[in-house]
């Protein structure tokens, strides 16, 4: 198998990176892998952190493949150790919070795909959110090929879903929110996909972008962030969805979105995205702790 191995990796875990909630076709394989596909294209990721500062290793992959795409897709360019350091410095807490996810990184990830899929994200948790995806994916996509045995398919493109009804998605089973993905498809192929790839231009503000990504059906303010955050490199977006309203009220004692829009924008400036994703994985970790400690239980239980 085609097989790419870089050194000298820093700030990076996949456990980190796949288990923030910012991307949905990554699977945890028992070695502690990961196996996925981002567009047509389809890998298995191992890291050693404990070799030449770690050692990345890319299955299925050649190094055009890397240079051309995977490197830029995983952030690799991007030093996190910096970004973290002036977080730290800034404010205190969040150092806490680094600490528990000092591997992360934001994927750079397709824009029509992260708009569907945080769609699918309301009201929704991570483990149904992968599932409703990959219905879609083999019910609605083309076969990508084959990982391991196992056949991947590509996401459905705008004109496929703006064929259909809400209806032809029933076996998806993605409830209510098919009717907004229907509308999102029909609006993006009447607009054209460049419309909505023009939207991650360095010289496109966040207040642009955010403008149009919310005129889509079912997209309101923490959906909007999520896409711009995920695949439109507007950092400074900080998405507040009930785990980060329980994080910013136990860490700071901020309780309204406004207060805490207001506060991680004075405290985090331009890097309010990253932060956010170090708080995001802080207090689903805790909350993980918590619910596996059996005093914890009994404490819920009274």
């Amino acid at each position: 198998m085609r097989q790419v191995s870089i050194e000298g990796i820093r700030d990076f875990d996949l456990d980190h990176i796949f288990d923030c909630g910012q991307a949905f076709r990554w699977n945890r394989r028992p070695d502690g892998s990961y196996a996925g596909i981002a567009g047509r294209r389809i890998a298995n990721l191992r890291f050693d952190p404990c070799q030449q500062g770690g050692r990345l290793i890319l299955s299925n992959v050649t190094d055009e493949d890397f240079n051309g795409f995977w490197k830029d897709y995983l952030d690799l360019g991007r030093d996190y150790g910096a970004i973290k350091k002036e977080l730290a410095a800034k404010d205190p807490v969040i150092g806490r919070a680094i600490g528990a996810g000092q591997g992360i990184r934001l994927l750079r990830q397709d824009k029509w795909e992260t708009l569907i899929s945080f769609i699918l994200s309301q009201n929704n948790h991570i483990p149904r959110i992968k599932k409703c995806i990959e219905a879609l994916c083999c019910q609605f996509g083309e076969k990508a090929g084959q990982l391991d045995g196992e056949v991947y398919y590509t996401f459905p493109a705008p004109e496929t879903l703006a064929c259909l009804e809400p209806e032809d998605l029933a076996e998806c089973r993605l409830g209510y929110r098919a009717k907004y993905l229907i509308g999102t498809a029909r609006k993006v192929a009447a607009d054209g996909l460049e419309r909505l790839e023009t939207m991650g231009a360095p010289d496109v503000s966040a207040a642009e972008a955010f403008e149009y990504v919310t005129s889509f059906p079912g997209v309101g303010p923490k959906v909007a962030n999520c896409i711009l955050l995920f695949s439109m490199g507007k950092y400074d977006c900080f998405p507040v969805d009930v785990w980060m309203k329980k994080v910013m009220n136990d860490l700071y004692g901020l309780e309204s979105v406004k207060e805490i829009s207001d506060f991680a924008g004075r405290t985090y400036g331009s890097y309010g995205g990253i932060a956010q994703q170090y708080l995001f994985y802080y207090v689903r970790q805790i909350s993980r702790r918590q619910s596996a400690d059996p005093l914890t239980l009994e404490n819920r239980r009274k």
